[in-house]
């Protein structure tokens, strides 16, 4: 009797259990992928051979470029929204997940991209704010707003900052890079006969390359001319 009056005086209510489950079962399937990031190291720490107990995951770059973020907007004063840029930072590396960490000396820029969007696709899909999670990843990508060159200039300076690090640790010997194709590239390999240093190497190559305005040009002239572990 309990079950037919149920259905004749809340004839929604089982769908609206289903529903209310399905959105149960999205938010932990989300979740659990991106736990995967927790375990995958990244790439750049293996290629250079980085001795340490623990070398940073995924996940741990994702929480050091957002600290990176309020830093630098705390100290600059930028006029932006910081909220809108540790969203976009959150959210920046979830394609690899599906296709791994693939650094610019292993694939293009438009090949990356390409991968990257197809993964966050099948990977926001069953989310209720898949469009807006994917219209961050596309500005970040895109790299044309004020909150998405301050998001990528501090994507690529906290991983410098990283590498000088483990420098400082004594993680990394530049003399045991046997089979390290990115050792080899040109521009990497004449700033590293130029500067004898792992890390200052990678700093002057990230000053040369992503067009830093002139507060992470400083931060990363300071890192390159200071111990930093020592601050």
């Amino acid at each position: 009797f309990y079950v037919r009056w149920e259905n004749i005086i809340f004839p929604n209510m089982k769908m609206r259990k289903s529903k209310r489950m399905s959105k149960e079962r999205n938010v932990i399937e989300f979740y659990v992928l991106c736990n995967r990031l927790k375990d995958v190291v990244r790439t750049g720490w293996k290629d250079w051979h980085v001795e340490r107990e623990r070398v940073e995951s995924v996940a741990e770059h994702i929480y050091g470029v957002q600290m990176l973020a309020f830093a630098m907007w705390s100290e600059y004063k930028y006029e932006i929204d910081i909220m809108k840029v540790i969203v976009m930072l959150a959210l920046h590396e979830v394609e690899e997940i599906l296709i791994g960490d693939l650094t610019q000396f292993q694939t293009s820029r438009e090949e990356k991209e390409a991968l990257g969007h197809k993964a966050v696709a099948q990977i926001f899909s069953k989310l209720s704010n898949t469009k807006e999670m994917e219209d961050l990843i596309f500005e970040f990508d895109e790299r044309k707003t004020k909150e998405a060159k301050f998001a990528y200039f501090c994507d690529k300076l906290e991983c410098d900052l990283q590498c000088k690090l483990y420098d400082e640790q004594n993680c990394v010997d530049i003399n045991m890079q046997e089979g390290n194709k990115t050792a080899q590239h040109e521009r990497v390999a004449n700033l590293l006969d130029e500067h004898k240093s792992w890390s200052k190497m990678w700093l002057k190559f990230g000053q040369k390359k992503y067009n830093y305005d002139k507060n992470f040009e400083k931060v990363s002239e300071f890192a390159f001319n200071n111990e930093i572990l020592e601050i």
